[in-house]
């Protein structure tokens, strides 16, 4: 709801509330940002009554105050204001002071695209939106706040639009999509940074006097540092306590600064990166900066996790896979990596179908001359050595199987050994007549150019309707290094980044209209481009390279914060992990991608029978629960960041505190009939028996049927223990020890219980004892080093339980 009253403006959904108003100066005064409130002016306004010393004072009329100290909703450069600025221009008589002041609003409902840049939608035509146009009184630059209230989730999104009304030049050297100025407090500043294969790494930051930086500068969102970060006073918890989230519907290079003034008060910008932007506006031009989207809740990082994501299954994910569930697949990389045939594909896929997969996706290496990653990206024609039959044969003889059929592709991306290549040199993104660094083997397309969008559009239109393909995974597999556009003039390359966007959004949007069908997923070297703008596309993303069990439980966690799990696409893959050579159990890995998008990437036709086995009860297992996992809602517990507990018996306690070596998590259906649980650990701790799990998200007045799926375990893996209970000597790893693992195995614990939803909850379930060097049995929990656990919790009437 937005309501405006005497120049104060009030925005708010179902639990918060957002003010600001037009000061007598001109200029907008942000008021609160927090939990909903009655409108009102008196009270949030800040009094003045002499400036600062060492400040400037806006004009002469108003001494009392300068714009330094002062809670502001956008800001420039040259009035005072010497913080981080929302808007820098150059105007055509070289000054850079702006100052722009309210002119006037309209409000109203529904919500439309920008015109280059994908956004936030509403299916209803409910949601409203407000519009504020202030002017610069130093030129004819007008500039347009835009604001949309999500009312249901608790979410308002901004973004900006700057228009060049005068008869000069402009130069835009900046412009946010978002601001917020807030009061001083104890806050933490939370980023998820890392890099290829260690994504998404939870980084807090105290806020002190000065400025603390988030940005990418590699062409795409970057896995170095994810456009989403989070605010939260110094004791919020997973549970308590307030907290902000913000994320960008952008894919580029993107900026998020938190900053402490002079005088105590704290802003946060999010927008396009100022490194090496600048854009030029002739008369009548505008330019339009992407969506920001904020979210404020005071029941901690839960809450407010669960407002971003409905928000992003609502209102970004967009199509026919909105709420379609999502099929179990199997990739071939990690099976074959280039080295493919339709042989080696044909029998994979007879073996995913066995084991119960339903799509089975053709990775690199089916096209061209395409052995390794040197040559051929840019020439999408079908190896006919290893597919004689084409695109359309094995996806023909795949799709007779049973199964669906996917391929992977690379856009963006050319090999200067290609086709493509030796036929347009000047496609690429490099400066002609000096070296380039390389990435990976390949160029970047030059998207800034029409001609190469209208390539990509024809030349994937072409592919995909080439055969029955059901999926597609869009790579893009380097970061940009010399920026520089040949179809760019010199004093404008300061464009080229962001233009380079419009252009992949322009293929996107087309690709995904032509074929609406097609579950296309996004990935960028894993997790390189994970964001809001690729999910306006893209129903689900590829979240790290690295599938090794322990690192993707923390990256994950670490995307949970901002996203929802049916975005994270997530693989079982082999052991010990590519990645990082560590081995960690079958189960551990099926239960941390069960939380994602499940797939598989080992090698069916090399597994062990009883591994196959094992495989084929994980996905009958993943189908039962397939809505609640990927539709449910996500909650955090422990965490191996040390974020998830305020239930520890101490900080110093290594024995007692697994805040640091436990991850929890539980799912849960929408109606709260149904959940799934998860418990891991990172290693054991000696001679340590109690363990518990607590599930979030139940229904406090419902009884629920707790209970896991109980496993056998290879007696190998308790080594020559075995000897304890043996009545003969058994050496490790011979012939007899090998004969008994074969039919002896050992019975893993059952839990079993019946309990209220607040008891499960509040109290906890007290799980069997885990293994502490002083016996095994049925009534033992074998939890190793990277163990794991599913728990499931079903919402049942006693009478069922007792006849059962």
């Amino acid at each position: 709801m937005i309501k405006v009253d005497n120049q104060l403006f009030s925005l708010h959904t179902r639990h918060t509330s957002y003010l600001f108003r037009v000061m007598e100066t001109g200029h907008l005064e942000h008021l609160y940002y927090g939990r909903k409130i009655h409108s009102a002016i008196d009270g949030l306004t800040e009094q003045h009554a002499f400036a600062p010393g060492n400040t400037n004072i806006y004009d002469s009329r108003h001494p009392e105050f300068s714009l330094e100290d002062v809670c502001l909703e956008m800001s420039s450069f040259g009035k005072g204001d010497i913080r981080e600025p929302f808007v820098e221009l150059t105007l055509s008589d070289g000054s850079m002071t702006s100052d722009f002041l309210f002119e006037k609003f309209e409000q109203g409902t529904g919500k439309d695209e920008f015109e280059t840049l994908p956004g936030s939608y509403d299916e209803t035509g409910e949601v409203e939106w407000l519009c504020v146009t202030l002017r610069d009184k130093n030129s004819g630059a007008v500039l347009e706040l835009h604001y949309y209230v999500y009312e249901d989730c608790d979410v308002i999104t901004r973004c900006a639009k700057l228009i060049n009304e005068s008869e000069d030049t402009v130069k835009l050297n900046r412009l946010m999509s978002l601001q917020l100025d807030l009061e001083p407090a104890d806050y933490i500043f939370t980023s998820f940074h890392g890099a290829w294969a260690r994504e998404m790494g939870h980084t807090d930051v105290k806020l002190v006097p000065g400025k603390y930086v988030n940005s990418s500068y590699t062409g795409t969102s970057s896995s170095r540092a994810n456009p989403f970060v989070m605010l939260g006073t110094e004791h919020t918890t997973e549970n308590e306590g307030e907290c902000f989230g913000f994320n960008l519907i952008y894919s580029g290079n993107h900026y998020e600064a938190a900053e402490v003034g002079s005088f105590g008060k704290v802003r946060i910008v999010s927008g396009i990166n100022p490194q090496s932007f600048c854009f030029t506006l002739e008369a009548g031009e505008s330019f339009e900066a992407p969506e920001a989207v904020m979210t404020y809740a005071w029941k901690g990082y839960n809450v407010m996790s669960q407002n971003m994501h409905r928000f992003v299954r609502e209102h970004i994910v967009r199509g026919v896979w909105k709420k379609k569930e999502r099929p179990v697949l199997l990739n071939s990389w990690e099976a074959a990596y280039f080295d493919i045939n339709e042989r080696k594909l044909l029998s994979l896929t007879k073996a995913g179908k066995e084991a119960g997969i339903e799509l089975f996706v053709m990775d690199d290496g089916w096209f061209a001359k395409r052995d390794d990653d040197t040559k051929s990206l840019g020439d999408w024609q079908a190896n006919s050595k290893k597919l004689p039959g084409g695109l359309k044969g094995i996806a023909d003889k795949i799709k007779a199987l049973g199964m669906d059929f996917g391929i992977w592709v690379e856009p963006e991306m050319v090999n200067t050994d290609s086709d493509l290549y030796r036929s347009h040199p000047d496609w690429v993104i490099e400066i002609p007549g000096k070296a380039h660094s390389e990435g990976r083997n390949q160029r970047i397309l030059d998207l800034t150019k029409k001609e190469v969008q209208d390539h990509i559009i024809e030349e994937m239109s072409r592919v995909f309707s080439s055969a029955d393909i059901s999926y597609v995974k869009w790579d893009m597999n380097r970061t940009f290094s010399d920026y520089f556009s040949q179809g760019i003039s010199p004093e404008r390359q300061g464009e080229t980044a962001h233009r380079y966007v419009m252009g992949l959004y322009r293929c996107m949007k087309e690709l995904t209209a032509r074929f609406p069908d097609i579950l296309f997923e996004g990935c960028a070297a894993g997790g390189n481009r994970f964001d809001l703008g690729i999910l306006c596309y893209f129903p689900q993303i590829w979240a790290s390279d690295d599938t090794d069990a322990l690192c993707r439980a923390e990256i994950q966690t670490g995307y949970s914060y901002g996203y929802p799990m049916s975005v994270v696409s997530a693989h079982v893959s082999g052991c010990p992990n590519h990645q990082t050579l560590r081995t960690t159990p079958l189960e551990t890995r099926f239960a941390v991608a069960a939380f994602g998008v499940l797939g598989y990437e080992c090698n069916f036709c090399d597994l062990k029978k009883e591994d196959l086995e094992a495989v084929k009860a994980q996905i009958t297992l993943y189908k039962k629960w397939r809505s609640v996992l990927q539709q449910g809602t996500f909650y955090r517990g422990r965490s191996f960041t040390g974020n998830g507990s305020a239930d520890t018996f101490g900080k110093n306690s290594v024995l007692w505190n697994d805040d640091g070596n436990v991850t929890e998590w539980t799912c849960v259906s929408p109606d709260q009939s149904k959940a799934v649980g998860f418990v891991m650990q990172k290693l054991v701790v000696p001679n340590t028996q109690y363990g518990y799990y607590k599930p979030q998200g139940l229904c406090e007045e419902k009884e629920y049927h707790f209970y896991n799926r109980p496993l056998k375990y290879n007696v190998k893996d308790f080594g020559d223990l075995v000897n304890t209970v043996s009545p003969v000597h058994i050496r490790q790893d011979s012939i007899a020890h090998n004969l008994v693992a074969k039919f002896v195995k050992m019975d893993g614990e059952t839990e079993n219980i019946t309990a209220y939803g607040d008891t499960l909850m509040y109290g906890g379930v007290k799980l069997k004892p885990a293994f502490s060097g002083n016996g095994y049995n049925e009534n033992v929990r074998y939890f190793q080093d990277f163990g794991a656990r599913m728990y499931f919790m079903e919402a049942v009437d006693k009478e069922n339980i007792k006849a059962q």
